[in-house]
């Protein structure tokens, strides 16, 4: 008999043997795995992006700034995160030596260690989810994303992606399963419908995407939209998430491009940090939160502001979390068997 921590732990290097050298937050007193009830765990993977890298440094940056920059208790929500969230960090997947050494970049080797990964990605997602726990996913690029909801889609959650980015292109440059592609293959494969799916910062798209979109029924709040009718995209959510199983996609750059300085895709027109606060916000209080990915974070030249931000918005998720004094009953420590 295997416990999940024995079954998850072969596949990752533990947080203190990071490049970050911490667990997300640095949690004072620890907490097991047994007893949490949020699991975060990081995917560096950089493989498909074509303009600007780094996301493979986004777990490093926002762990640093969780660990040593970042208090705990949000101001604004007037709660400590620990009320909320009993975290325990399981560290960075194991990425192969031939991944990281990778030269020769063609469609061939990407899709072949991309779908590796991808299995990988799959498989922590579930056993994580079979726990009873809400899986984190800290990227890396978009295209992971696709995975992890994979995982989830028995759940049915609607799927709240913020992002400047459709990411509905059938294929990019050749490739089929790339970071400008999960959401198209969400749909087309048939884990995720499109009437499930609420699009919010999207400023850069292209003509067959917008039609995919439009007929799929995704639901689309663009940037402008956002800006200058935000009330209608709050009463949305607060009607779309009573009662619902979510899953929040959030890709760092669905930030207008100042806040994010080392991603690899910055648009302007982005949304602002108190925006996408009063968005979380109106997220309600009755719907189950089944898991989370942050996507797209980068590090360059030691500038840890777009990690404080990711931190910050992870923070924000969390405390859409139940109180836990209120429901202890939430916790409950199950075995898996594996033969």
């Amino acid at each position: 008999m295997k416990s999940y921590l024995d079954v998850l732990s072969t596949l990752f290097i533990p947080p203190e043997r990071t490049r970050g050298t911490y667990s997300f937050a640095d949690i004072p007193a620890k907490v097991s795995f047994e007893n949490s009830n949020v699991v975060f765990y990081g995917a560096p993977i950089d493989i498909t992006t074509s303009f600007g890298k780094g996301t493979v440094r986004g777990p490093e940056a926002i762990r640093m700034t969780s660990a040593r920059q970042i208090e705990t208790f949000l101001l604004d929500e007037k709660v400590d995160i620990y009320e909320r969230a009993r975290i325990f960090d399981i560290g960075d997947l194991k990425i192969p030596a031939a991944v990281k050494s990778m030269r020769k970049r063609s469609h061939n080797n990407l899709a072949s260690y991309l779908s590796y990964l991808g299995s990988k990605i799959q498989t922590i997602t579930s056993l994580i989810h079979d726990a009873n726990k809400v899986p984190v996913l800290m990227g890396g690029e978009h295209t992971l994303s696709y995975y992890a909801l994979k995982a989830l889609s028995d759940d049915k959650p609607l799927v709240i992606h913020f992002d400047a980015h459709r990411d509905m292109k059938p294929e990019y440059e050749g490739m089929k399963m790339c970071h400008t592609t999960p959401f198209y293959h969400i749909m087309n494969d048939g884990y995720i419908p499109g009437k499930n799916i609420i699009q919010i910062g999207i400023r850069q798209t292209d003509r067959e995407e917008n039609e995919i979109a439009k007929k799929n029924q995704v639901m689309t709040f663009d940037a402008w939209e956002v800006h200058e009718r935000i009330d209608n995209l709050l009463k949305y959510v607060r009607k779309a998430t009573r009662n619902v199983n979510i899953y929040i996609s959030f890709d760092i750059d669905v930030y207008d491009s100042p806040y994010v300085p080392c991603t690899g895709t910055p648009e302007p027109f982005g949304l602002d940090p108190f925006e996408v606060r009063r968005i979380l916000k109106n997220i309600c209080p009755t719907a189950k939160l089944i898991g989370v990915d942050i996507v797209e974070v980068g590090l360059r030249n030691g500038d840890y502001r777009e990690g404080t931000l990711a931190s910050q918005t992870l923070l924000r998720i969390l405390s859409r979390l139940p109180d836990l004094k209120k429901h202890s009953g939430m916790l409950r420590r199950r075995q898996l068997h594996v033969s």
